[in-house]
Parts: C-alpha cells; sequence; structure tokens
C-alpha cells in the first residue's frame, strides 16, 4: 500500500493528474461536447443553427456554454454589422486542437456500445 501513495506522489502523476482535472473542468457537461463537435463539422454557425443542430438544448444553456467555451479560447464570437445584428460562432484553432481526443471518445463510445449492448 505504501508503494502506492509513493507512486501518487510522484510530481509527474501530480502534474498529470491536474493537467485532467483542468481538462475535465474546462468540458465538463453535458454540452460542450456537442456544441464543439457541431461547430467543428459546421464551421462558422449562428446562435440558432446551433439551437437546431443541437438536440435537448435550451436557449439559455447554450448562451451560457457558448461564453465559457469562448471565455476558454475554444470558440470564437464574431458580431456582424448586419439588421439586425448577427452573430456567429467558429472553433478557434486551439478548439480544433480537441478534434482528434473527440474523435476518440466517438470510437470508444461506438466500441463500448458494441461490447455491451451489442450493437451500435
Amino acid at each position: 500500500m505504501k508503494k502506492n501513495a509513493e507512486i501518487n506522489a510522484t510530481p509527474v502523476c501530480q502534474l498529470r493528474m491536474q493537467a485532467i482535472s483542468d481538462a475535465m473542468s474546462l468540458l465538463s457537461g453535458k454540452w460542450k461536447f456537442h456544441i464543439l463537435g457541431t461547430l467543428m463539422e459546421g464551421h462558422k454557425l449562428g446562435f440558432m443553427d446551433l439551437l437546431r443542430e443541437i438536440e435537448g438544448i435550451g436557449t439559455k444553456m447554450l448562451s451560457k456554454e457558448l461564453q465559457d467555451l469562448e471565455m476558454n479560447n475554444l470558440v470564437s464570437r464574431t458580431v456582424l454589422d448586419t439588421k439586425p445584428i448577427t452573430v456567429k460562432y467558429a472553433i478557434t484553432d486551439y478548439g480544433k486542437t480537441l478534434s482528434p481526443i473527440i474523435d476518440e471518445l466517438a470510437n470508444w463510445g461506438i466500441s463500448y456500445r458494441k461490447a455491451v449492448y451489442g450493437k451500435v
């Protein structure tokens, strides 16, 4: 038992666990991966486009999640000078770095469904 406690106390382990904790708090919640995945596929989308694409999300939740993602430099918000004003959202270059992670999560989820339920 003592040996495991020593391993978990190493600076490398502490750094890794802090990094995982940071990533999980940044991406936690039901909707962030939906929003990021939709923007990766849809390029620049308006608020109503996102609302239509992400089944089950409400306007307040979408607005809150977009603000969080923008604040963390994963999504950009562009206000266009139109009448009425148009707002477009896009994935940032930094947000695009999540693409392999989202792809791997999707692959894992497909494998999990096959293993547990015998179908996709």
